[in-house]
């Protein structure tokens, strides 16, 4: 018997632990081609892994290249996004069925055991399926070489169901470990999550808003208004012989359950966009207060383009002008595209860093600062965003939000409006941004934004003073809502709380949008800044 028991008689390694597991099919029945929809599954998973691409923006051109039928393509969809939101928690029951650590493991074989995890655990395939099919995958894009163990360690996987794997895991865990790897998000997110809902006064919500950020997300739609020939409302009308419904939350807003949405009549030509209801809302919260034909608009952050769009709309509508930045020259070029569009005359891009735009020597009357952000508000239509970011990249982005919110103040025209934006709902990037800005700008006042909101909310919005409008469901309004403060007095630097009540924050659980937070700040036109 050789000394190393991991090795056979003729010293060749084995790479698995504890018996051998072989396939129930002979060599000649097994299947040795991928299957379309788990290809294209894996290749959006690679994209993700190789590239840091978005899964929300290669999956369309990868299921249009494959044309696959709408059951399939529904069956690549819950594949791709499954196993992306779920990878942290797949990783850990891996890594217990694994003899190396996972990080030894080539990529793509590793990416190719989480979406045979996923079917095996979260879907209904059957285990011959779910094997089989990811193992003739394997041989397909990988090779023959990592089959043995994809199939040894997906067979381990499936002794046990999810629910026995989570007992195991979370058996000596923490209630906030338990809860990360229950509803596999990562640790230091749940604990930012749990902070900044309880700033909220929703402290009991906790479990609500993980289980919302797993759901999957409806397409929210909206039609340019002010658009030549009608040519918005004449596609959003399309999109509701199609199947789209109004919105309860907001006047103008689509909802969409019909599958791709690149089939829809104005899409291609941009008339009709696909936008969250929570972006939406903000962007026509900030056009809402009376505007005065030749206003200047700004959006600093502009890329790639969808709050753009509908700004720019509005503007035209309006008689205002929206000039678009965006630093980046690609993004700034998807800023165009997403305005063609509206009337040229209606609209600027600008290719320059948002903290130098006082070059340009101009002031504006309304801006948006929709800044760079973790994006943990959106972690249900970027699910790898959860697993991509670490708590290190804080530091740099608050950064950034306090400079480009500086610049910002810098060149707002006297009683003009300045929007902060942006989609997470983490404090040091929502609540504490806006406190420290006022201390550093006497001359600027915290508005309401409450009221503005309210003011375009639709006929399903719940209002309460204090809180934001929000779409109240069955189970939620037997849930204890905090009463709220009503309109506060301005004050130069208000302390939290008061920050906290005059900002909205929306939610997924509850409005069924991004965790949009939005703030909204007027230049006092008799103040100096400090």
């Amino acid at each position: 018997m050789p000394e190393n028991p991991r090795r056979n008689a003729k010293g060749r390694q084995r790479s698995r632990s504890g018996p051998r597991r072989y396939s129930r099919s002979a060599p000649s029945q097994r299947t040795r081609r991928a299957d379309p929809a788990r290809l294209v599954a894996f290749e959006v998973l690679r994209a993700v892994a190789r590239d840091d691409a978005y899964a929300n923006l290669v999956l369309p051109s990868q299921l249009r290249r494959a044309r696959l039928d709408k059951r399939d393509a529904g069956f690549a969809t819950e594949l791709t996004y499954g196993t992306l939101r779920a990878e942290g928690t797949y990783d850990a029951i891996l890594s217990r069925c694994v003899d190396r650590e996972l990080n030894r493991l080539d990529p793509p074989v590793l990416d190719a055991l989480r979406l045979g995890t996923h079917q095996l655990l979260a879907m209904r395939v059957t285990t011959h399926a779910a094997v089989n099919e990811t193992v003739a995958l394997v041989r397909e894009r990988i090779g023959a070489g990592p089959s043995g163990l994809v199939n040894a360690v997906l067979r381990r996987v499936s002794d046990k169901s999810w629910g026995d794997w989570l007992a195991e895991l979370t058996a000596d865990s923490s209630e906030l470990e338990s809860l990360a790897l229950r509803h596999a998000h990562p640790v230091w997110v749940v604990r930012a999550l749990r902070q900044s809902l309880k700033m909220h006064g929703r402290a009991g919500e906790l479990q609500a808003l993980l289980e919302a950020d797993n759901a999957a997300p409806e397409v929210h739609l909206v039609g340019l208004p002010g658009l030549p020939d009608d040519a918005g409302a004449q596609a959003a009308e399309a999109a509701r012989k199609a199947g789209a419904a109004d919105s309860e939350l907001l006047e103008g807003a689509l909802v969409y359950r019909g599958g791709d949405i690149g089939r829809l009549d104005g899409v291609r030509e941009g008339a009709l966009r696909v936008q969250d209801i929570g972006s939406q809302w903000i962007a026509r919260a900030l056009a809402e207060p009376a505007v005065f034909p030749g206003e200047r608009w700004l959006d600093l952050c502009a890329g790639p383009g969808g709050k753009a769009a509908l700004l720019g709309a509005l503007a035209a509508e309006y008689g205002a002008h929206l000039t678009a930045n965006e630093p980046a020259a690609h993004r700034a070029e998807l800023v165009r595209k997403a305005l063609t569009p509206v009337d040229a005359a209606a609209w600027a891009v600008r290719t320059g860093d948002g903290r130098d735009i006082a070059q340009l020597g101009t002031s504006f009357d309304r801006i948006i600062v929709d800044a760079p952000c973790t994006g943990l508000g959106a972690l249900r239509r970027r699910p790898e965003a959860r697993w991509r970011r670490q708590p290190g990249d804080l530091a740099e982005l608050t950064l950034l939000q306090e400079q480009l919110l500086d610049a910002a103040a810098g060149v707002l025209a006297p009683d003009g409006l300045l929007a902060y934006v942006t989609c997470s709902p983490h404090a040091a990037e929502t609540v504490v941004q806006v406190q420290d800005l006022l201390r550093r700008r006497s001359d600027l006042t915290l508005l309401d934004a409450h009221e503005v909101m309210d003011e375009v909310a639709g006929p399903g919005a719940v209002r309460q003073p204090g809180n934001p409008p929000r779409q109240e469901t069955e189970a939620q309004q037997t849930t204890n809502q905090p009463s709220g403060t009503g309109a506060l007095p301005p004050t130069a630097n208000p302390g939290q709380d008061d920050v906290v009540s005059r900002c909205v924050q929306l939610w997924p659980h509850i409005h069924g949008t991004d965790a949009m937070f939005f703030a909204l700040l007027r230049r006092d036109a008799a103040a100096e800044a400090e």
